[in-house]
């Protein structure tokens, strides 16, 4: 066993009985996970041979339920959120085709929110899905709950002139509250139908994911409650072979993981320890409240020494998050505390990678340094100034490595492998650093050679022209890809680029050949080591993050193959340009001892670093604007759908306006994102920067950290 040193205070909590529940509770920083560690420790010495189940680091509930089914002989794979909405998809293709019986009988009307555009359709459904898992509603639950919810609005509305609701809804919304009798039926008809299509799409959603056997982790959940509910023994089997167990993060903890762990310890979670801060729920996806978990505990130790924080990251962040103790913010607070505002984001950006080089020059290893963002998606300024400066860089979070330029590069080389008539990757390879033509080049290379020399032969895989020239002739629609396979327009091209053409077209024909004799990896390695530039000098912070890339990029591509071992080149391709076309992909933080972390704040949970960067802190980057979604879902009044549709006025449904006035969606959601900014900025152990860009708003829609912070070191309690 492993001797965890502990204080006072945390002794506490660790030699507290097993025997009833425990939450371990306090700010980030003040050691909740070091005592935790030391009381599965103390369970693994005490209630040997038994063994406690632990939730901590990377391991959740939901890879405990894919053990337990699987234990129990259901044959399932995992699958992630992109997979499951092609899935759901599947179930909503009836619906775009209007094949439902109900339609036939006029028992729905298709004119309902959001379906005129299906692609924005499905994507909105499959958020309130995944909300509904979470939430452990089933479809039947749903549908009951959004049918009465309806009849208690409708039957009784608001009052929705009342100067309280107009005061709270902006001046563009006005007209969404000015409604008759007769636009709420109308509303309420297409706000029941709504619900009927959601509800019977979720249905078909929970029966493919059953018979598939492919479940996201939230199915995999639920799957396995239902299991454990109808197999008592087994949810005692377990509770004799797992006494004792451990979460960790357990403010995240969804009312579906609830109910798995009360399916196996009761409703009291006797034996769990649970532990967390409310005040670190950052998750962008749940309904669950955040205390919810933890009231359930028969015992709750609260840790408050700051064991991370530097005094004046601790002080600014009790400010601003709205405590009402009498906090004072040290004199010194600038030699911590850096705070910068610049003119644009390209020079906030430098001032970013300046500061972290100077960090880097001091001693500071790159891996104990992090540059922190709402969205890594917004990190490109940031990732090339810190590149140029020669600082190796990782991302992680919710970035998509699919859709990263170095792995667009590489991906349209295996694209010229295989289709050469894929002109949107034949353009990109052709203007890539590696041929470098210009666009000169391009422009011949797109158009029809003076003469064409007829070919006695045709590749059976390649379009066959037409005899007939015409306007429409198939193959002028494809004359780039010939010109670059056939050469017909070589002559008309300078001789740098004449000669780098000749030499990709020889290599591609060697690459054709390689594709059918070696493995898939073989295959892609050859071909982005011949033709793939390398970004900056060999070596450099340029060249090693894009190695990164290439790397993550591979190991997702295998990991497919190893997932459907009969696919071939263009199967793994179109799952690449699927990938790259979502917004549900993610990318793993990876820890690298070379790499300075570039992650989004949800990337950087568990983690601390000596020093960090959190930039964009500005009203519309870090909070982000509040955007509500076209479905919201509230436990008593049901379905709430933004779009108003069929012969209205307004583009909102009244019901929306009302609800989103009435529960401070707005305001919900930007202490959401307070409570994500005091999270990353108490991440740093020595020192932290804080940058936004830009002009100063007021602050009403959104809050302005950066002046917040600035306004808290100003002034003296």
């Amino acid at each position: 066993m492993i001797a965890i040193d502990i204080d006072d205070e945390q002794r506490i909590a660790v030699d507290t009985p097993f025997d009833r529940c425990l939450a371990i509770l306090g700010l980030p920083g003040t050691g909740k996970t070091h005592a935790l560690n030391a009381r599965i420790e103390r369970a693994r010495r005490e209630l040997a041979p038994s063994e406690p189940l632990v939730f901590t680091g990377e391991r959740r509930l939901d890879a405990f339920a894919f053990e337990t089914l699987e234990a129990c002989g259901d044959h399932v794979r995992r699958i992630d959120d992109v997979e499951a909405s092609l899935l759901f998809e599947r179930a909503c293709e009836p619906l775009f085709q209007l094949e439902w019986e109900e339609f036939a009988a006029e028992q729905l009307d298709p004119e309902v929110p959001g379906l005129r555009s299906p692609e924005r359709f499905v994507e909105s459904a499959f958020r309130l899905i995944r909300k509904l898992r979470d939430a452990r509603i089933s479809p039947a639950d749903f549908l009951a709950r959004s049918l009465g919810g309806a009849t208690e609005f409708y039957a009784k509305p608001p009052n929705l002139a009342s100067p309280a609701l107009l005061a709270a809804t902006k001046q563009t919304y006005h007209d969404s509250l000015d409604v008759t009798p007769n636009e709420l039926r109308r509303q309420h008809r297409r706000e029941v139908d709504l619900a009927k299509i959601l509800a019977k799409l979720y249905e078909s959603y929970v029966q493919l994911v059953a018979t598939t056997g492919l479940m996201t982790g939230r199915d995999a959940v639920c799957a396995a409650i239902d299991r454990l509910h109808g197999h008592p023994a087994l949810a005692s089997d377990l509770r004799a072979k797992h006494p004792v167990a451990f979460v960790d993060n357990a403010e995240d903890l969804t009312t579906a993981e609830l109910a798995l762990l009360t399916a196996i310890y009761g409703e009291t979670l006797d034996g769990v320890t649970l532990c967390g801060d409310p005040s670190s729920a950052i998750a962008a996806v749940r309904v669950t409240p955040p205390e919810a978990a933890f009231e359930r505990a028969a015992t709750r130790v609260e840790l408050t020494l700051q064991r991370r924080s530097p005094d004046v990251i601790d002080a600014v962040c009790r400010r601003i998050s709205g405590s009402h103790e009498r906090i004072s913010v040290p004199r010194d607070a600038a030699s911590t505390l850096t705070l910068h505002r610049a003119k644009s984001e390209r020079e906030e950006a430098a001032f970013v990678a300046d500061r972290v080089k100077a960090w880097l020059d001091a001693g500071t290893p790159p891996h104990r340094v992090a540059v922190l963002l709402r969205s890594i998606r917004d990190a490109e300024f940031y990732e090339r100034a810190l590149l140029e400066r020669g600082v190796s860089v990782a991302t992680g979070g919710d970035a998509n490595v699919f859709s990263d330029r170095r792995a667009l590069d590489a991906l349209a080389l295996l694209w010229n492998v295989y289709d050469a008539f894929r002109h949107d990757w034949m353009l990109r390879t052709l203007s890539s650093a590696a041929l470098g033509l210009s666009d000169a080049s391009l422009a011949i290379l797109c158009s029809e050679p003076p003469s064409p020399q007829a070919p006695l032969f045709t590749v059976d895989d390649e379009p066959v022209p037409t005899a007939r020239k015409s306007r429409w002739d198939p193959k002028r629609d494809l004359r780039l890809g010939w010109n670059v396979v056939r050469g017909e327009q070589d002559a008309a091209l300078g001789d740098i680029a004449r000669k780098r053409l000749v030499k990709f077209r020889e290599q591609r024909a060697k690459w054709i050949e390689h594709a059918r004799a070696a493995s898939f990896e073989t295959f892609a390695r050859a071909v982005w080591q011949d033709a793939l530039a390398v970004d900056g000098d060999d070596d450099s912070a340029s060249a090693r993050a894009q190695q990164l890339v290439l790397r993550r990029l591979l190991a997702r591509l295998n990991a497919f193959l190893e997932e459907h071992p009969d696919a071939k080149l263009g199967d793994v391709l179109a799952y690449a340009e699927q990938r790259a076309s979502t917004e549900l992909e993610s990318c793993e933080a990876t820890e690298s001892d070379g790499f300075v972390s570039l992650l989004s704040v949800e990337a950087a949970r568990g983690r601390e670093f000596d020093y960090v960067a959190v930039v964009g802190a500005g009203a519309g980057t870090f909070p982000r604007w509040y955007v509500p979604d076209a479905f919201l879902f509230s436990q008593r009044l049901g379905m709430v759908p933004k779009e108003n549709v069929g012969e209205c006025r307004a583009s909102r449904t009244a019901k929306f306006t009302y609800y989103v006035a009435r529960t401070k969606a707005r305001e919900g959601y930007n202490e959401r994102e307070r409570r994500a900014f005091i999270y990353a900025l108490r991440r740093a152990r020595a020192g932290a920067v804080v940058t936004a860009s830009g002009g100063v708003t007021r602050g009403t829609t959104a809050p302005e950290f950066l002046e917040e912070l600035r306004a808290v070191t100003n002034h003296r309690a």
